[in-house]
């Protein structure tokens, strides 16, 4: 379970990104709420102490309970169905023991061990019917107990987690190829669908985003509102930004412009506050990271290594992807946190979790390479 490694093989490099990152996302949040800066702050401690611990762990000990990992995980969302909290009309808080977070953030990191054990486990007949068929079961299940609570955008995380996974796992090609045939016209026409007045496919909260988001100026005061104002304070913002915690009332967070700046808008304080030039730093960091984990995945010692970091990779690199997209307008609203930046203790946590096992499969598949 516990090996001896060399501190020289330990991804430095990796560590340092995540902590200039998440010291940036820390000084956002405290800047967008400061009553909340002391909490984020006492996630990020807790949630890189688990990392450091997990880091020296040999990953394979935990993937030897993958199915455990998975009923714990169905447990909590059936858990979150019948007992959850309500909080803006949606069910996704659990509280047990007097401590409230949210399964389906812990659902995307357990599924990415459930999933790598699994390939590792049927890795010769992958691309068999049988093995399709238990997979696509294996996310069908949490990801519609997700779906439910409602949470479309943490659902469509998770299905491309599995996508990458999958992939990287050693999908065939022609079955790639087939899928995506069939995928992108069915997803034309449901877009399409789902712009009728009288869909049934999507909630209407849902669909009024979309319109939103395809019709500003006609939603302007509504739907579209706090996205508009995103857009005008990232601009806003110029080059170098107003700083910190300032005093202008013209500020979206002074102002009251957004709702809950420091979760789904925080890359838009970071736009007002930090300016193109801080932007651009936190934007290059989630990249690097993203890419530094695909990198590991490259070099793992077994393809369970490469699924984990790779999952690691496309979580981080996908979900940064659609935060920044919705708050410069590039996508409809949605409720997605931007990796170890938005507030949430929750995500945050269970991010550096992640990140521990990437670390281990780094230091895994330098030993293999010094053997």
């Amino acid at each position: 379970m516990l090996k001896n490694y060399r501190i020289r093989d330990y991804d430095f490099k990796l560590i340092i990104m995540l902590l200039a990152v998440t010291i940036i996302g820390v000084l956002s949040v405290g800047s967008a709420r400061s009553d909340l800066q002391g909490k984020q702050l006492m996630g990020f401690i807790l949630g890189f102490f688990i990392m450091i611990v997990l880091s020296f762990f040999d990953y394979s000990f935990f993937l030897r309970f993958y199915r455990i990992i998975y009923i714990v995980d169905l447990l909590l969302l059936i858990m979150v169905a019948a007992a959850g909290q309500v909080v803006n009309n949606a069910k996704r808080w659990l509280e047990i023991g007097g401590v409230q977070f949210q399964p389906s953030e812990l659902t995307k990191i357990m599924l990415i061990l459930v999933l790598a054990q699994f390939i590792m486990k049927h890795r010769e007949k992958l691309n068999s019917l049988k093995n399709i068929a238990a997979m696509l079961i294996l996310v069908a299940i949490p990801a519609k107990l997700v779906y439910d609570q409602p949470d479309m955008s943490t659902t469509i995380v998770i299905l491309v987690i599995f996508c990458v996974v999958w992939y990287v796992g050693g999908l065939s090609y022609k079955l790639i190829l087939g899928t995506l045939a069939v995928v992108v016209p069915v997803a034309v026409v449901l877009f399409v669908m789902i712009l009728q007045p009288d869909q049934t496919i999507i909630n209407e909260y849902q669909q009024g985003r979309i319109l939103a988001w395809l019709y500003p100026e006609q939603y302007q005061q509504t739907l579209a509102y706090q996205q508009t104002n995103a857009m005008m304070a990232i601009g806003s913002g110029q080059l170098w930004g107003k700083g910190l915690n300032n005093n202008m009332i013209s500020s979206v967070k002074n102002g009251n412009f957004i709702s809950e700046p420091q979760t789904d808008f925080i890359f838009t304080v970071i736009g007002e506050e930090l300016g193109f030039i801080g932007s651009c730093v936190v934007v290059i960091l989630l990249f690097a990271i993203a890419i530094e984990c695909l990198s590991v995945a490259r070099k793992a010692k077994d393809i369970a290594g490469t699924c984990i970091a790779a999952g690691m990779g496309a979580l981080i690199g996908f979900q940064s992807f659609i935060n920044i997209a919705v708050a410069t307008g590039l996508f409809p609203n949605t409720g997605v946190p931007l990796p170890f930046v938005s507030y949430g203790l929750t995500s945050l946590v269970s991010l550096y979790i992640g990140m521990g096992f990437v670390l281990n499969v780094r230091l895994q598949c330098v030993r293999k390479y010094n053997n």
